[in-house]
């Protein structure tokens, strides 16, 4: 009894940890404009640059945390990524300069990138076999809601601003307390420490001298490396979603309008709201994913049946009819409900690998899709020029763009999905070994 007690408290902190990270990930892309045009920055000229240097945190952090993990165990890096994003946030509320920025970004995707991985792998190795997606399932359900709580904060928050004021006698303004708010919620996550610990399975390796942890180039062998490629493009799709049609939904709009003969203006739905429905849409998609999962005892059936989904509703978002701004709040929802299969992607990775290179494996596959979101806009930028004014795409240029993008991801990412096992019943308590076992499978 006292040990589920604690599994669910685990849970909950993973939850909450897992909510502030996903409010400061979305936060940025909120916020820049105001924050940098405080500054008196140049937005346009440096947005993309501040979002590239939290990315490249998140890189560097990924693999950072996921040694870590390892070697020094889950807690250490939940709580100590917790810690680092939470300093980085308070302090990116007081930056004054484009340097001082790109710095707290920088170390800000550091800290990002290791609870979740960490979390994943600590509910995973913890909980009952049967039940683990569960866990993993509510971590992230909920997590995905400090979207929207971002959004509401950024855009609803000067009551906070005002009492931050009278308390502190300092002049703020609203992008301030927002960075405020998601450093102070993580350090009292900090206070729940006392009540975790550590995963047995790591317990078991760690004290063991002949087994070698966090050794992350065991990646890259032969006999693991196209297994771990295939785990890191099954999320691609995710982010093609979310940085794509969602963050530039502002670029389709006007296509849509011409298409359809609609007067401009008609459906000028801000950006932030279209990401806030799609995570709301997310959460949603992950409670039903795992449950799912459950259901049909499989990782991989959920996945093909949300890739049948991002494709049915990305077509239609594409190349459907036009509607009301209401209808493509449903619209972002609804995306957002289909590539809700997150939980899913990274408890299948971590359940692919030993315990001795499972959080690295957990920690760094989630990370390299999101810097995967580099070479996705690329690529869209790239064949959205290469379209501009063609006679054959009628002013559909981001629209086909897309379009071919979308193709693309979907296309690794079921490839991906039947390459790797199924690991619904698989038992965690094994090790990467440096040399497989033979045996005759192909």
């Amino acid at each position: 009894m006292k040990s589920n007690k604690r599994i669910i408290l685990l849970i909950l902190v993973a939850s909450l940890g897992y909510f502030v990270d996903i409010y400061d990930l979305i936060l940025f892309n909120i916020i820049k404009k105001e924050s940098l045009g405080s500054l008196h920055i140049n937005a346009d000229q440096y947005e993309n640059v501040l979002f590239r240097w939290q990315m490249a945190g998140m890189l560097i952090g990924g693999i950072m945390w996921g040694i870590l993990g390892d070697v020094k165990g889950r807690i250490s890096v939940l709580f100590g990524s917790i810690l680092l994003y939470s300093i980085a946030n308070i302090a990116n509320a007081f930056v004054t300069s484009v340097e001082a920025y790109k710095l707290c970004r920088l170390i800000a995707g550091i800290g990002l990138a290791g609870e979740l991985g960490a979390a994943i792998t600590l509910v995973g190795e913890l909980m009952p076999q049967k039940n683990r997606g569960l866990g993993t399932m509510v971590i992230v359900t909920f997590g995905a809601l400090g979207a929207v709580f971002a959004f509401f904060v950024a855009q609803h928050g000067s009551w906070i601003t005002e009492c931050l004021v009278s308390l502190t006698g300092r002049p703020l303004e609203n992008w301030q307390t927002a960075y405020i708010v998601g450093g102070v919620l993580g350090l009292l996550l900090l206070l729940t420490r006392s009540g975790t610990y550590e995963s047995s399975l790591f317990k078991s390796v760690a004290t063991d001298s002949n087994v070698k942890l966090g050794n992350f180039f065991l990646l890259l062998r032969k006999h693991n490396r196209k297994k771990y490629l295939a785990c890191i493009v099954i999320g691609l799709p995710v982010w093609f979603v979310i940085g794509i049609l969602i963050a530039l939904s502002h670029k389709f709009f006007p296509e849509i309008l011409r298409g359809h003969s609609i007067q401009n203006g008609f459906l000028a739905i801000p950006t932030a709201e279209m990401v806030m429905w799609s995570y709301i849409g997310l959460s949603v998609g992950d409670l039903i994913s795992g449950v799912l999962s459950q259901l049909l005892k499989s990782r991989k059936k959920v996945i093909y049946i949300n890739l049948m989904g991002i494709c049915i509703m990305g077509s239609l978002f594409l190349f459907g009819p036009a509607g009301t701004p209401d209808y493509y709040r449903l619209m972002a929802f609804s995306l957002g409900a289909v590539t809700g299969y997150w939980a899913i992607f990274v408890t299948n990775a971590s359940e692919q690998f030993g315990t001795n290179i499972r959080s690295t494996v957990a920690t760094t596959v989630p990370n390299f899709v999101r810097g995967g979101v580099l070479l996705i806009t690329m690529g869209f930028e790239y064949f959205s020029s290469a379209f501009f004014n063609h006679t054959l795409f009628s002013f559909r240029e981001y629209s086909v763009a897309a379009m071919i993008i979308g193709i693309l991801c979907i296309a690794f990412a079921a490839w991906g999905t039947w390459y790797i096992e199924e690991s619904f019943h698989k038992d965690l308590n094994y090790l990467e070994l440096e040399q497989p076992k033979q045996t005759n499978q192909a």
